[in-house]
């Protein structure tokens, strides 16, 4: 069992940054790969960013890449995303989730843990 608690959601106005963690638990949490996905209001979820097991690789939806980043420092801690030159359309509850790769998490299908989500809300 693995679980997953984010933290670091807050108000920012635009332009800004933010810093999201994923605090993850459980003997196999540092054998998974690791993401970031949102849902705004009205809309369906969408993939962020995910980091492998190793941290080694990353992958990123283009709407963020060039400002957001994913970083694992230890496999067995927790995951970041930091979040610069955040926009008002960047407005979401971020979940972090926990799949068998990143390609697993890019195609959100197969995810296997989720957390309950942090909100983060950007003002223009």
């Amino acid at each position: 069992q693995v679980q997953l608690v984010e933290s670091g959601g807050g108000l920012v106005q635009a332009g800004g940054s933010l810093r999201l963690s994923c605090a993850g638990s459980g003997r196999i949490f540092s054998s998974y790969a690791l993401g970031w996905f949102r849902q705004a209001q009205g809309n369906e979820r969408e993939f962020v960013a995910a980091i492998s097991w190793s941290g080694v690789y990353m992958i990123y939806a283009d709407s963020v890449k060039g400002r957001f980043a994913i970083s694992r420092p230890n496999a067995k801690g927790t995951v970041y995303l930091q979040m610069n030159f955040l926009r008002p359309e960047d407005t979401a509850i971020y979940s972090c989730a926990a799949a068998q790769s990143i390609e697993t998490l890019q195609g959100m299908h197969g995810v296997e843990y989720w957390g309950n989500g942090t909100l983060v809300i950007v003002s223009s």
